[in-house]
């Protein structure tokens, strides 16, 4: 009879060599980003070694402003830095006082 390992990963976020959750996202879709970018370059007729030049650096770039931005915010700190930019920090109102305090006045009959 066989025997399986039961998931005990269940509910946590993804990781790979110590990135995690949106960070991983970001270096998977810009090392996508020069990937296509050198091959438009060099399809383009761009000298290869300007395209390796590029695509190193670019590359190097990526691979280590994520994992600084991982190591600095934590697995949630994008997310936190993006709601409080988007807070305001204090509320404007531009009306008069006096419009909120409107009181009806009883007409006199005769």
């Amino acid at each position: 009879m066989n025997r399986y390992n039961i998931n005990k990963g269940i509910g946590r976020t993804v990781e790979f060599k110590g990135l995690k959750a949106e960070y991983l996202f970001i270096f998977a879709g810009g090392l996508l980003g020069i990937l296509i970018l050198v091959m438009i370059l060099y399809m383009a007729g761009i000298n290869s070694y300007i395209c390796l030049f590029i695509g190193i650096g670019g590359s190097s770039l990526i691979v280590w402003q994520t994992f600084f931005l991982n190591k600095k915010y934590g697995e949630h700190g994008l997310m936190k830095i993006s709601a409080h930019k988007r807070h305001p920090h204090y509320i404007i109102c531009r009306k008069a006082v006096h419009r909120y305090f409107k009181f009806k006045t009883k007409s006199k009959e005769l």
